[in-house]
């Protein structure tokens, strides 16, 4: 099998639940959806990550991207993959991991920093490629990378990503933007999570309006 394509959405925006418990998760990613998320990354180092997966595979993978992140091995792909999860994110570029993510047919977006590391995820079969941190690299950054990778990489980016400035990477050509502690910190409940949202959603809504307007 081959990797799945990054999925038709209407947000490309992934949250992040780092942190999360089978208890609340699927509270708390009720309340995502809600506000029009469609993609979900449990990491591996949140408490009883395999559970969580299983929960939101079972009651929302239907409609919503549901996977892993912090992904670093090649059991972590398949522990993930076993229990439903369809998307494989890590903060790294290892070949044998993304090739074994991409085998599964799952959507596979390793985390790469540098030109060689984009196009080692790439020959690896890599769905696309998330740019991490993206904070240190910036807008800027990403979009002098991109200017060498194939014209149809999806391109993600994660770390430091805000309301306040999600629209500059857009602009870079960013497609998928991951956010974890802006959407969601341990301890927060389902209305809290929603509450935080919603402005992040607002953001990316506008952004995208102006740049369809030029």
């Amino acid at each position: 099998m081959t990797a799945m394509q990054w999925p038709k959405m209407a947000r490309d925006l992934v949250a992040i639940v780092r942190g999360v418990t089978p208890d609340e998760v699927e509270q708390i990613a009720g309340a995502l959806i809600e506000t029009g998320i469609q993609a979900i990354e449990v990491p591996l180092n949140s408490p009883d990550p395999l559970s969580s997966i299983r929960i939101l595979a079972k009651t929302f993978g239907n409609e919503t991207l549901i996977g892993g992140g912090t992904m670093l091995t090649v059991s972590d792909v398949e522990k993930v993959h076993a229990v439903g999860g369809r998307l494989f994110v890590s903060p790294n570029m290892r070949t044998q991991v993304v090739a074994r993510a991409a085998e599964l047919g799952m959507v596979a977006m390793p985390g790469v920093m540098t030109p060689t590391e984009a196009w080692d995820a790439i020959d690896a079969g890599a769905s696309g490629l998330k740019f991490f941190p993206a904070d240190i690299l910036g807008p800027s950054g990403i979009a002098s990378i991109k200017v060498i990778l194939p014209k149809a990489s999806v391109i993600a980016a994660v770390g430091g990503i805000s309301a306040d400035n999600l629209e500059a990477y857009m602009k870079a050509g960013v497609r998928a933007l991951g956010i974890g502690s802006t959407f969601y910190r341990p301890g927060d409940d389902a209305a809290t999570v929603r509450a935080k949202a919603l402005p992040i959603i607002a953001a990316y809504d506008e952004a995208r309006v102006r740049l369809l307007r030029g």
